[in-house]
């Protein structure tokens, strides 16, 4: 099996792509050995020891690496061999349901919410895909919207930066009622 490794504007995260399908299109966030509890395969790379996060996507892998960590060098060898483990013993990727928090949304905003949604699905979503990781609408509230940055988006150095100039931004462009922007 042949994973291929890119790069991501965070310099602690690195995108695995295994050449198949890794989920069914939804994504999955790993931030901590509990929560990587939920999928085998998270749970074998938090075992590495130096990893602090975990992301999948629809065909690749983010894994985040632990500040003063080894090097990506050495480390990458080891997370390559879980990955290739992993997929050709064919074990399953879940083990239960992985979930973020959530803000419930006044049903009277049912109809910017779904703007806000498919502006989010098409827009914004490929393009940090692209980068090894995801934003996930978790709600919106008198004009804020509540978004979880997920893979190597969660404590990117740039992420800040996305988030404000580049999500919001947009978000208040095609969505008036749209005052803010913030992660949660």
């Amino acid at each position: 099996m042949f994973i291929e490794t890119e790069r991501t504007p965070n310099p602690a995260t690195l995108m695995f792509r295994p050449g198949v399908r890794v989920t069914d299109g939804s994504t999955a966030d790993f931030a901590s050995p509990e929560a990587a509890d939920a999928s085998p395969l998270a749970a074998a790379l938090f075992a590495l020891g130096d990893i602090t996060g975990v992301f999948f996507g629809s065909d690749f892998i983010s894994v985040t690496k632990a500040e003063g960590s080894a090097d990506w060098a050495d480390l990458k060898t080891q997370v390559l061999g879980v990955l290739v483990d992993h997929f050709s013993s064919g074990a399953p990727l879940f083990t239960a349901a992985a979930t973020g928090p959530a803000i419930n949304d006044d049903p009277e905003d049912a109809e910017i919410v779904a703007q806000i949604n498919e502006l989010i699905e098409t827009r914004i979503r490929p393009q940090v895909a692209g980068d090894g990781g995801d934003i996930v609408y978790r709600g919106f509230n008198k004009g804020t919207v509540f978004l979880e940055m997920q893979g190597a988006c969660a404590g990117c150095p740039s992420s800040t930066a996305t988030l404000k100039m580049g999500i919001e931004s947009l978000l208040k462009y095609y969505a008036p009622e749209v005052t803010d922007v913030r992660a949660i």
